[in-house]
């Protein structure tokens, strides 16, 4: 066992797509006692790891770390001392590996996959037991891959600072893989949707998945007072998951009802979508919380994996799938401004 080999991905610098190289692994003839074994069926990407690669992360990279930030897989070995899972799980990383329950810290940030700690872009990894958790059974293997960093991100999104209550209204922005995934917890859980976007065959993707309005924010700049008014007596929406750049956030603020949450989801710009960052003024002013969301702990993950199996959930994938081997290609496709 000890002599077999593996292929993966490693980031010899964060220079862009020739910063990855492809390269052999070899797996180990003994486990810690805390230790499984998995073998990756799918990986999904992530925005976040384009960003890695690229060099604009804002935390520190291993040098020669295997990139990605969510991978499913079969577990192939456990450690003596492993009680939850058993060969032939099948399970999903989670993107904070040591990140149980509870705040975040900066040790736990450190935890994350794809950054210091390896991730799943390979064909065979090694986590301890925490740093996994089983895959809902309604789902593929495809469709596990995008839960511990997109389906995480947008269920906390949605549900870290309040519970979402059937007859809420949600507003979502883009069609993302957190925009798909909040618009389809929200509408399982009896919500309202109001969706923003630029391109009619997006708005009628954000049509089939249930939004039940749907705003072009080229056509509409004041879409947040727009938003507002389609809310039950203009009272505004009960929360946002606030994707595009900061200089959105002033139409955001516009939206949402007094004490309404606005989530923060991802790299933000600053006045890259044609209006100015909202000052601490403005925030103030519309008593509302603005929280960053951090993905989540492994908790939610359990939460949102038991709502997804009792709604019968599917996340919305893209339809090009690309073998381990073609990652430069999947990045570059993900990277296409047609997507």
């Amino acid at each position: 066992m000890s002599t077999t080999q593996f292929k993966q991905w490693t980031l010899a610098s964060t220079s862009g797509l020739d910063s990855l190289q492809l390269s052999k692994g070899t797996l180990p003839s003994v486990l810690g006692e805390n230790e499984i074994l998995v073998k990756f069926m799918a990986v999904s990407l992530n925005y976040r790891d384009w960003i890695i690669l690229n060099g604009r992360n804002p935390f520190p990279i291993a040098k020669d770390v295997v990139p990605g930030s969510d991978g499913a897989g079969e577990v192939i070995r456990v450690g003596s001392q492993v009680s939850e899972f058993k060969p032939g799980d099948r399970v999903v990383t989670t993107f904070f590996q040591s990140h149980d329950s509870g705040p975040l810290s900066l040790e736990i940030i450190q935890s994350s996959l794809g950054a210091l700690q390896d991730g799943p872009f390979r064909e065979y990894g090694i986590y301890p037991q925490s740093g996994l958790i089983h895959a809902p059974p309604n789902l593929s293997w495809s469709e596990s891959s995008t839960l511990s960093c997109a389906g995480l991100t947008a269920w906390n999104a949605l549900s870290g600072l309040r519970t979402l209550q059937p007859g809420d209204t949600v507003l979502i922005q883009g069609t993302g893989g957190v925009s798909c995934f909040a618009l389809q917890f929200a509408r399982a859980a009896g919500a309202t949707v109001i969706a923003t976007t630029s391109s009619q065959v997006k708005a009628e993707h954000l049509k089939r998945l249930g939004a039940t309005h749907i705003l072009n924010y080229r056509d509409d700049p004041r879409w947040g007072e727009t938003a507002k008014s389609l809310t039950a007596n203009n009272i505004g929406v009960d929360i946002v998951i606030q994707i595009g750049g900061a200089g959105s956030i002033r139409q955001s603020l516009c939206a949402v009802r007094l004490e309404g949450v606005i989530s923060l989801v991802g790299n933000l710009g600053f006045g890259d979508d044609g209006d100015s960052p909202a000052t601490v003024a403005e925030i103030s002013q519309r008593l509302a919380t603005v929280k960053s969301i951090g993905v989540g702990h492994k908790e939610s993950f359990r939460e949102m994996n038991r709502f997804i199996e009792t709604h019968q959930i599917t996340p919305i994938l893209d339809p090009r799938h690309f073998r381990l081997e073609d990652l430069k290609n999947a990045f570059q496709y993900m990277a296409s401004p047609a997507l």
